[in-house]
């Protein structure tokens, strides 16, 4: 799991402004094609992501510039902007990364089901 900032996105101080939501219209994650097929998503359809963290639903957005094995949600949506009001970072950590530490939160191993 990727977690970076979408493109018209400064941190989160962007994200809530009229023309960051006619740009971004609702959270999505973004797979490549062969992973969707594989797990039999199509594009837009609701699906969950998780780890030993917790899970979410989001949109899935399958998308060609993905890597396989990959998944991008980008943006820093608000947790209301999720269904149930859970976001993102409900499967991100603090904890330290190998090989010497660092930030965990565009590291993050899921798990992608079908809603």
């Amino acid at each position: 799991l990727v977690t970076a900032p979408a493109r018209h996105y400064l941190n989160s101080t962007f994200t809530e402004t009229p023309t960051s939501s006619r740009r971004h219209k609702r959270p999505s994650a973004m797979l490549h094609p062969d992973d969707a097929r594989d797990l039999k998503i199509n594009n837009g359809d609701t699906i969950r992501l998780g780890n030993l963290r917790g899970e979410i639903p989001i949109a899935a957005e399958v998308v060609e510039t993905a890597q396989r094995g990959v998944v991008i949600v980008e943006s820093i949506w608000p947790n209301r902007a999720f269904a149930g009001g859970k976001g993102i970072n409900a499967l991100t950590g603090a904890d330290p990364v190998a090989p010497v530490g660092g930030a965990a939160f565009h590291d993050t191993r899921i798990w992608i089901r079908p809603a």
